[in-house]
């Protein structure tokens, strides 16, 4: 996870925080920047690392999470050729990066919906917003199962 975000103690307060956070800006125009420049936050990938075991599939734009860790503490880093995907992807580490695999099995994505992202972005990137976090998931669920 990149330390120029913030860090809240679990995935849950992870959640709260970016929900106030979002709350502060009057219109989508403003919470896509802030989404975008997130994104700017996340650090590069190798090239070494951009391969297809680390693609996302079911994303219109490219996309490579790299896990690592354990079950008591899972580690993603992850980017997208996409300012807003990476965006998201910047979200998705701060709530379930640097957690327990059981704390992301138990963590639903529910601050999608109460920052109104889910109501905001093209299918195509709905899409792949459920392809990452599903990653994710298994990823957990496979360090569980070790």
């Amino acid at each position: 996870m990149n330390a120029a975000l913030p860090r809240e103690t679990s995935a849950r307060e992870a959640a709260a925080a970016i929900v106030e956070e979002f709350g502060f800006f009057g219109d989508w125009s403003e919470r896509y920047q802030y989404l975008i420049d997130l994104g700017k936050k996340l650090p590069d990938l190798p090239d070494t690392e951009k391969i297809a075991a680390y693609k996302v599939d079911g994303c219109q734009s490219n996309v490579w999470l790299v896990p690592g860790g354990n079950a008591a503490k899972m580690e993603f880093r992850a980017v997208s050729d996409s300012a807003i995907v990476s965006g998201l992807i910047a979200l998705l580490l701060r709530v379930y990066g640097d957690r327990p695999a059981h704390e992301i099995l138990a963590t639903g994505p529910d601050f999608i919906d109460a920052i109104g992202l889910s109501r905001h972005l093209s299918p195509t990137r709905t899409n792949g917003l459920a392809a990452i976090l599903q990653t994710i998931r298994t990823h957990a669920q496979t360090a569980l199962a070790r």
